[in-house]
């Protein structure tokens, strides 16, 4: 059977992951061909053995060889991309977010329903084993009713300014994963959130950014989300859930580098948290793209697909909103 031909649409940090897992996990698929605007990253070329580099992703998305397209490149060109490469008959999955624009956002949606092809987003902590049990445990009835769900996620260090002036914002990017979760262990709608942040950076300020969040979800269920963010943790990568039920309670607690903990007549003494996402979601990175790719071997729809990325982005600007206004907004605000 002949391999499915990949190719990858920007080979920065979250580009390198996919590159390198493709590469060392999945022999059923050929990576065809990569494309940067950074003519030094053709050196990957070489590194994994692949055979074609572009420096225009036009030209990867048009050559005939590629069955499918991994877009890794900065937000604001992925609706471009994604649009372009559907157009072409290319299955796709994308990192997050869709676009910073709801209407950019639709019009993906409208291209890939015309289009028909595979879109899959990359919401990778769907995938990852920890919350993938949390997940399972709901279901199950192991807490029974699901009433309250808090979130921590707070990054050890903020993104360059640059990055951050670029980024959308706190919501859009770095939020947008726990909407996400959010919605997936609640298993539906948001009806209205209430944000309120702070920017301790005073970079981080001038840009016209916040660093510090918290962020209170109403689903039309009856289910209320807590969520608080930082981007700047001084003890490490701080990822961790709690789900409150009727009958019980379940969640994640900080993955730490080390399983070894000491107690003794002085307090006790455990190991930080896993220094990143790159480390705490490593498995996360494999099992979502053996989804995608699971996908295009058995001719089957993703399980987070546009849809997921519209109801998150537009979670995540009634959460801009709601923090610039002061005040509840509801989610049908943002139509």
């Amino acid at each position: 059977m002949k391999k499915i031909c990949v190719g990858i649409i920007g080979v920065g940090r979250i580009g390198k992951i996919h590159l390198n897992n493709l590469s060392n996990h999945f022999k059923s698929i050929e990576i065809g061909a990569i494309s940067d605007i950074d003519e030094k990253k053709e050196k990957l070329c070489k590194d994994y053995g692949i055979n074609k580099f572009y420096k225009s992703y036009k030209n990867l998305v048009l050559d005939k060889a590629i069955d499918a397209i991994l877009i890794c490149s900065p937000t604001n060109l992925h609706s471009e991309q994604i649009i372009f490469s559907a157009k072409h008959g290319k299955d796709i999955f994308c990192e997050k977010p869709v676009d910073l624009s709801l209407e950019k956002t639709k019009k993906v949606l409208k291209i890939i329903n015309k289009t028909k092809i595979k879109f899959m987003i990359g919401f990778n902590r769907r995938f990852d084993p920890d919350f993938m049990q949390v997940k399972k445990m709901i279901c199950s009835g192991k807490i029974g009713k699901v009433q309250i769900i808090k979130i921590t996620s707070r990054d050890p260090n903020p993104p360059s300014i640059n990055y951050i002036k670029n980024s959308g914002g706190l919501f859009i990017d770095m939020t947008i994963h726990d909407f996400d979760m959010a919605c997936n262990m609640a298993n539906d709608k948001v009806r209205e959130i209430y944000s309120t942040g702070n920017a301790r950076n005073k970079k981080i300020n001038q840009v016209g950014d916040i660093d510090t969040a918290l962020t209170t979800l109403k689903f039309e269920n009856g289910i209320i989300c807590a969520i608080d963010n930082s981007r700047k943790s001084a003890y490490g990568y701080d990822q961790r859930i709690e789900i409150f039920g009727s009958k019980g309670m379940c969640g994640i607690t900080k993955k730490n580098d080390k399983t070894t903990f000491l107690i003794n007549g002085k307090g006790i003494k455990t190991p930080f948290p896993k220094d990143f996402f790159i480390t705490r979601y490593k498995q996360a990175y494999i099992n979502e793209i053996k989804e995608f790719i699971n996908c295009l071997i058995n001719n089957d729809i993703p399980s987070v697909g546009i849809k997921n990325a519209i109801m998150s982005i537009r979670i995540a600007l009634a959460a801009k909103l709601s923090y610039t206004e002061n005040r509840k907004v509801e989610l049908r605000e943002i139509s």
